[in-house]
This record gives C-alpha cells, sequence and structure tokens, in this order.
C-alpha cells in the first residue's frame, strides 16, 4: 500500500504517520502543536524523540541511496502490498 491514509490504523499510528510526512515535507514548519498532537495520543517524550530519530534516518539513508543511485530490490515491485 502506497497510501497510508487509505489503510486501517488507529488514530495513534495516523498521528505518527502524519508526523513524519510534516517532518520529512515541512520540517521548518514542525511546531509544539505538533508534539502535543502526538502527546494527546499517549506518545510521551521519549517515543516522540524516537519517531524524530527512525523519520531522520530513513530520511538520510534513502537520500543517500537516491543520491548514489541504488535502485529498488526487483521483487519490490513484485509484490501485491507493493503495488
Amino acid at each position: 500500500m502506497h497510501d497510508y491514509r487509505k489503510a486501517d490504523l488507529s488514530p495513534r499510528e495516523r498521528a505518527l504517520c502524519d508526523f513524519a510526512v510534516k517532518l520529512t515535507n515541512l520540517a521548518s514548519e514542525v511546531d509544539q502543536a505538533d508534539i502535543d498532537a502526538l502527546h494527546m495520543q499517549g506518545l510521551d517524550d521519549p517515543a516522540i524523540s524516537d519517531a524524530i530519530q527512525v523519520i531522520g534516518y530513513f530520511n538520510y539513508v534513502t537520500r543517500v541511496a537516491d543520491g548514489v543511485g541504488i535502485d529498488d530490490e526487483p521483487d519490490w515491485c513484485a509484490r501485491p502490498e507493493m503495488r
């Protein structure tokens, strides 16, 4: 599945995905309201810090892979959930 907004996610999972998208695309606009929204879903500061670290690391690795021209694994596109 390519669009998490169409997935059957809990409100907490959706809030984390929304946060990941914002941190990825609009990092300079992340503010206390975004953190408060995660707190409202039951995440504490250490969990939010962990999420920020994972999101940031994934973005870093993806950009490095794209920058050096690493292709996706051939079987990724063959799997039904990846279509």
